[in-house]
């Protein structure tokens, strides 16, 4: 078994493109459980599916990663926004776990008893950055953005997207925490600043914050809740569930 420490965090991705071996494909439909296997043959297209199923292996072998329980074993439950958490079996060690997926990419943040998140996102699909920005980012954000040169406005927007997305998925609330009372603050560094709106009700010293580019085309974020305490240290693992051991 791996062993995760306190002061650590790791994230695991898998490019969904390669990943394409018939027997490795129905090894992992082996794993999921009735009701995921449902929700996979409700996507209308193959490559949905297809991320949809690495999704699920990927949570699966990794936690089994980190404890002695077969990857089928797991069960999962939601809480009242959506987010998944771990239900069984008893006696694991105390994971937390966040997931997220987009064109051609899937992450899988774990640590031990804190709350993290974690989001991808494909920078190369067809949206309108600073429009966007402009009706969700708060306008420390949305300043921010337009005094850079517009050829670097698309890659800080994503920046912002992820590191947004990343914190409320660790906040386990979601889109309930409206995205403009709170304001990510970047430089050229690699310190990553954060503010709340005092309706918030947190404080910018609980949270670790990171940015990674997995690819030329994927921007990354993780959010981890340190509540004070000195960062984690976060070990980034590309991998191939059931492949890779």
């Amino acid at each position: 078994m791996l062993e995760i420490e306190p002061g650590a965090a790791h994230l695991w991705y898998v490019f969904c493109e390669p990943v394409r071996d018939q027997a490795l494909l129905a090894a992992y439909h082996r794993l999921m459980a009735p009701d995921e296997a449902a929700q996979q043959a409700r996507f209308l297209f193959a490559e949905n599916r297809h991320e949809y199923l690495l999704t699920r292996a990927l949570v699966r072998t990794t936690l089994s990663k980190y404890a002695d329980v077969a990857p089928e074993a797991w069960t999962f439950v939601r809480n009242e926004f959506g987010r998944p958490q771990i239900a069984g079996p008893a006696g694991v060690p105390p994971l937390r776990f966040n997931l997220s997926n987009t064109r051609g990419l899937i992450a899988c943040l774990v640590a031990l008893d804190r709350d993290v998140g974690v989001d991808v996102e494909d920078t190369e699909r067809s949206s309108s950055a600073v429009d966007i920005a402009d009706r969700f980012f708060s306008p420390a954000e949305v300043r921010a953005l337009r005094a850079l040169p517009p050829e670097r406005q698309r890659a800080r927007f994503f920046e912002y997207w992820t590191l947004k997305e990343s914190y409320i998925k660790a906040r386990g609330m979601g889109l309930a925490i409206p995205l403009d009372q709170f304001s990510f603050h970047l430089d050229d560094g690699p310190s990553i600043g954060i503010s709340f709106d005092p309706r918030l009700g947190d404080d910018r010293s609980a949270w670790q914050f990171a940015l990674y580019q997995p690819s030329a085309r994927h921007t990354m974020a993780a959010a981890i809740r340190t509540g004070g305490a000195p960062p984690l240290s976060i070990e980034l693992r590309e991998t191939v569930p059931l492949r890779d051991g």
